[in-house]
């Protein structure tokens, strides 16, 4: 029987990149054939050197982990030289009949999540976490074997009973799904991606339109009367967000030095840190009194905090809608739109890569406008 080669390898695609994570194989060699078992593991370039992993904080981890299972795959090669069947196939088949005794769908996604949110937001984190409640206590999808088209159709059925919204289903739910669906796939759990065969309606344009608020419901939050300093401060950070119509990333990370005068008017310029668009605005006299009010420097919170204290504010100004920071860059954009600003300007306020996307998500808004302008007309 001919002897079987273990290496840890990095990315063997060759698509990781600066910013692009690639794939921790273990690679298996028999005589001139070569198998490769996934570890589940993505990393960056810069944390793998020499075959190890390096420069990240949960490194040692990691790497107790890859060596664990490089253990356990040469204790699989030698029992089954032992029995006298030890080919590339066998050895293959046995640690994926281990894997699957040994986890469970729900364990896969909760190990994957620590991955995926390395590095990421609290609020990015705070989605993931949101997904594994909502999944855990669903219940109903717990072995490999029970991702299925039918099973995935079920659940999404069970979030439409509960009123979700298609584009809060796609966004908070499936799309996690999906994602821990695909790296299952490419650890061996998984040979079938339901997602590829069902479609799962998103309906991001008309969902993410509704989210604004009209002027009437925007002046009255301007002038609620607010209880506390903090809700107070959370209301100037979504009027200074509405008139910039600046995203929570680009709002966290807004910087006054940054403000220029152009004919004579101050304006701000910076790239959005989500697609590294470039984006200009004028700042508007009430953004620029909140700026002054706070020397400068915007009182920002947590995203997950500013969303929460935006409840209590909606709720004092008599506003039923689930308001959160990204309803003030609809707020902003809509009543540029409406004000006659052309759409190529309203583009580049909001740092979109092109007039198509921001046509794309405002069309439908531009059409009430014309309905409501022509209904206004006495003929």
């Amino acid at each position: 029987m001919k002897p079987i080669y273990v290496k840890t390898v990095f990315d063997r695609k060759k698509r990781s990149g600066r910013t692009t994570e690639g794939t921790v194989d273990v690679r298996l060699t028999q005589e001139r054939r070569t198998l490769y078992y996934s570890t589940g593991i993505r990393l960056l370039p810069k944390h793998w050197h020499a075959g190890q992993v390096v420069n990240r904080i949960d490194a040692m981890e990691l790497q107790r982990t890859l060596d664990t299972l490089v253990v356990r795959i040469r204790r699989t090669i030698n029992d089954l030289m032992e029995e006298d069947r030890c080919t590339l196939d066998e050895v293959m088949k046995t640690l994926r009949e281990s894997d699957n005794n040994q986890m469970s769908l729900l364990d896969f996604c909760r190990q994957r999540a620590k991955i995926r949110c390395y590095g990421k937001t609290d609020d990015s984190r705070e989605r993931y976490h949101r997904f594994l409640r909502f999944f855990t206590l669903y219940g109903k999808m717990q072995r490999f074997a029970d991702v299925t088209d039918k099973k995935v159709m079920e659940m999404d059925e069970y979030l439409s009973s509960t009123g979700m919204k298609p584009y809060s289903k796609w966004n908070n739910y499936h799309r996690f799904l999906n994602s821990f669906i695909l790296d299952a796939i490419d650890a061996g759990y998984l040979k079938r991606n339901p997602y590829r065969w069902l479609r799962i309606e998103k309906d991001k344009t008309s969902e993410g339109l509704s989210k604004y608020l009209t002027r009437e419901e925007f002046d009255r939050l301007c002038q609620a009367d607010l209880p506390t300093d903090s809700l107070r401060r959370v209301r100037d950070l979504f009027i200074f967000q509405t008139y910039t119509c600046l995203s929570y990333v680009d709002l966290a990370t807004f910087d006054a030095t940054r403000i220029m005068l152009l004919h004579g008017r101050p304006a701000y310029t910076a790239t959005r840190g989500k697609t590294k668009q470039a984006f200009t605005f004028l700042i508007l006299p009430p953004a620029m009194n909140i700026l002054r009010k706070y020397h400068n420097r915007l009182p920002v919170i947590s995203n997950v905090k500013y969303n929460q204290y935006l409840k209590d504010v909606a709720q004092a100004a008599g506003i039923s809608k689930p308001i959160s920071s990204h309803w003030a860059r609809h707020t902003g954009a809509t009543m540029l739109l409406n004000s006659g600003m052309e759409m190529e300007v309203v583009s580049k306020v909001l740092g979109h890569s092109s007039t198509k996307i921001t046509r794309q998500v405002y069309a439908k808004l531009l059409d009430e406008t014309v309905v409501d302008a022509m209904a206004e007309l006495s003929i």
